[in-house]
């Protein structure tokens, strides 16, 4: 049996420390049989000398160009933009399969070059859920940032934004940090904040929740919603706006109608001041949330929404929230990953990259014949 080359590029988006490939999952595909490259990174959480210390091969940061066409490229977040072809086999969040802003011009560059893409947010087990997500995390970090939003206005006043935050290195060092802000808005207002949490019972908003809770904010101020509070009903929903923070945790698969809207939000009834769209499909056509269209970062973790009424609005819309923990974060989804993972030397006959290869398939059918010219 031939093992391919698994080729772990680093990762170029700023401030992203994730890293698919652990020092623990690096050695376990070793011991599988698979040769590993792990290329050395000054951005992720995992120091280049955890990889040697376990016997992976060191190779430059972006040598994965020049890597051998056999070679299996695995990152997490999308390339840098641009536009050459790509002629490797790719395991990674491309972001081009759900009509965002630029898909085609990402999705094309596979066929232009022969290569192909397994989307990491597409493979799923037999019951079609996905066999690795960084879900918690993600509703988990999304949560934290939103009561650090709330009390930070609340404490500094609209025209202060909230300042630019850094990963942690542990859960308990982001809750002690996060409890001290909630403690000064409390103080501010006399009481904590009143927080719904869309998508309440799914892999983010348990870990939404999961935050609230560690923090201090009482059960009677978790309002958690899922499938049962909204199926039967379209929003928008003005529940949304009897909250101070709205975290929204949904998989968005097809359009729905407007959680809120606009118009809504000039109304001196309103109390939301923070919402946090972890699910964060700001260029997604069908956007539940269209009161924002710009993604905001770790160094500016907000964008003010203009209102002529009530309090200061603000949106957090951070698409790779799980690096405010890397760590614990890589560590959960490395591992997840990891029994597909070992399957990659069969993958033409193994069913969650079969799928996934027909998925990449059926989408590059739906690109402009222009878009593949090389």
């Amino acid at each position: 049996m031939s093992y391919p080359t698994l080729h772990l590029r680093a990762e170029t988006k700023p401030l992203e420390h994730r890293s698919a490939l652990t020092p623990t999952t690096a050695k376990a595909l070793m011991d599988e049989g698979y040769p590993v490259n792990i290329e050395r990174s000054s951005l992720s959480i995992f120091p280049d000398s955890e990889f040697e210390k376990v016997g992976a091969n060191m190779v430059p940061e972006g040598s994965w160009t020049e890597a051998p066409t056999d070679h299996i490229i695995v990152g997490l977040k999308e390339l840098p933009e641009e536009t050459f072809p790509l002629k490797h086999t790719h395991v990674q969040f491309a972001h081009c399969y759900k009509g965002q802003g630029g898909w085609e011009e990402v999705l094309a560059r596979f066929p232009r070059g022969g290569g192909t893409l397994y989307d990491l947010e597409f493979l799923q087990d037999e019951q079609g859920r996905r066999v690795a997500a960084f879900g918690f995390h993600a509703g988990f970090a999304g949560a934290a940032l939103a009561v650090q939003a709330w009390a930070h206005q609340l404490v500094e006043g609209a025209g202060k934004p909230l300042e630019g935050v850094k990963p942690f290195a542990n859960e308990g060092l982001l809750v002690a940090d996060v409890k001290k802000s909630l403690e000064k808005g409390e103080h501010k207002v006399g009481r904590k904040p009143r927080a719904l949490v869309m998508g309440a019972l799914g892999r983010c908003g348990r870990g939404a929740v999961d935050l609230l809770q560690k923090v201090g904010v009482p059960d009677e101020n978790i309002i958690k919603w899922d499938m049962a509070e909204t199926q039967n009903r379209p929003g928008p929903y003005p529940e949304i706006l009897d909250s101070d923070i709205f975290v929204n945790c949904i998989y968005l698969s097809q359009p729905i109608p407007p959680f809120i809207e606009p118009a809504q939000l000039n109304s001196e009834q309103r109390k939301l001041s923070v919402v946090c769209d972890v699910s964060c499909d700001t260029t997604n056509p069908h956007n539940p949330i269209p009161i924002y269209d710009i993604n905001t970062t770790f160094d500016k973790p907000t964008v003010p929404v203009k209102v002529t009424a009530g309090p200061p609005l603000c949106v957090i819309s951070i698409d790779h929230l799980p690096s405010l923990l890397p760590r614990e974060a890589s560590e959960a989804f490395s591992d997840a990953l990891l029994p597909s993972l070992k399957t990659l030397k069969d993958r033409k006959s193994t069913r969650v990259w079969q799928e996934a290869e027909k998925l990449f398939d059926d989408k590059v059918k739906t690109l402009p014949q222009e878009k593949l010219q090389k």
